[in-house]
């Protein structure tokens, strides 16, 4: 396979997957919101703070209102990891493997694409953001179906599902790191209703609620955080991602179970191993969000060494939200 084909497949599932996980970010805060008394209901700073990108959107707007921050991560055109942005370069990338994809998913990523850039979106997302976003999961989760169920599982395969794993255990991450920016300042009132409720809201927003009750019957930090982190069998858990990355890439290589042959390899085998190695004790001794923000680190670095490997592409100075 040309190195060209499985870049652009590649990142035009991690945009696919991108788009998605800012749709989940700004979930969170409408979940909260439903709930939260009106004195905490002002949560669209840290929703902002949590992308790393607070200095771009202060720039244009240094106030925090809920439309501000919605038309700024949805519709703004010049801020390169908005959800409008992310679907421009899925499709991008996908009109130049047309051959390569299926018929449906290019016809259902170019009307995902068209449909978000009329006014018609920009009014049900200010007027009705719930039911806005749950369309944008919806619209992600049959690309990735189509994906599934109508293109061969060969190579090509292969390296879009790596890259959504990789994007996926990333906002994972990031979805937790809302919780802690959103931390209440009162440390009495941590483990208050309050409390349980933010925490409830990061489960809703992984679409985790529902699987994380059948195996917990009460709502912890630490039950949560694992759930996210470790647990090896929920399809957006960080442990389970990597795990998932790590079979694609050894059946694209062919290397042995055990072994490595490339930076790659190393790299994800590494963050497998710490999350094997690792419990959810360990990760508050340190500090959940100085471990997330390590794991962000070593997902980077990740995504650096597959450039480099398969696609040729020189390490860049800036992070791996670059466009690709």
């Amino acid at each position: 396979m040309l190195s060209r084909v499985a870049n652009s497949i590649y990142w035009m599932c991690r945009y696919i997957e991108r788009a998605e996980n800012v749709a989940r970010y700004i979930s969170v805060n409408l979940n909260l919101l439903l709930d939260m008394p009106s004195e905490e209901g002002k949560h669209w700073k840290p929703i902002v703070m949590t992308t790393g990108d607070q200095d771009t959107f202060e720039k244009e707007d240094p106030g925090y209102s809920q439309d501000s921050v919605i038309r700024f991560l949805t519709f703004d055109r010049n801020y390169q990891n908005s959800i409008l942005r992310c679907l421009y370069a899925a499709r991008e990338n996908a009109r130049s493997i047309r051959e390569i994809i299926s018929s449906e998913m290019w016809e259902h990523l170019n009307n995902f694409y068209l449909e978000l850039t009329t006014e018609e979106s920009v009014t049900m997302a200010l007027d009705d953001p719930h039911r806005f976003f749950k369309i944008i999961q919806m619209r992600s989760h049959l690309f990735t179906g189509l994906m599934d169920s109508t293109m061969s599982h060969g190579e090509a395969w292969n390296f879009a599902r790596i890259g959504m794993m990789i994007e996926r255990a990333d906002k994972t991450s990031r979805i937790l790191d809302v919780k802690y920016f959103m931390l209440l300042p009162q440390a009495s009132l941590v483990n208050a209703p309050i409390d349980h409720i933010q925490w409830m809201a990061v489960l809703k927003s992984a679409s985790a609620f529902e699987m994380f009750r059948k195996e917990h019957h009460n709502i912890t930090p630490q039950k949560v955080a694992d759930f996210l982190i470790f647990d090896n069998y929920f399809p957006r858990s960080i442990r389970h991602c990597i795990n998932k990355a790590k079979i694609c890439l050894h059946r694209i290589t062919g290397t042995p179970p055990g072994a490595v042959i490339n930076l790659a390899e190393k790299r994800l085998g590494r963050i497998q191993a710490d999350l094997e190695y690792t419990d959810i004790d360990e990760v508050f001794a340190i500090g959940l969000h100085e471990y997330l923000d390590s794991l962000q680190g070593s997902l980077i670095e990740l995504g650096s060494s597959i450039g480099t490997t398969f696609f040729n592409i020189k390490p860049q100075a800036q992070n791996s939200s670059s466009e690709q």
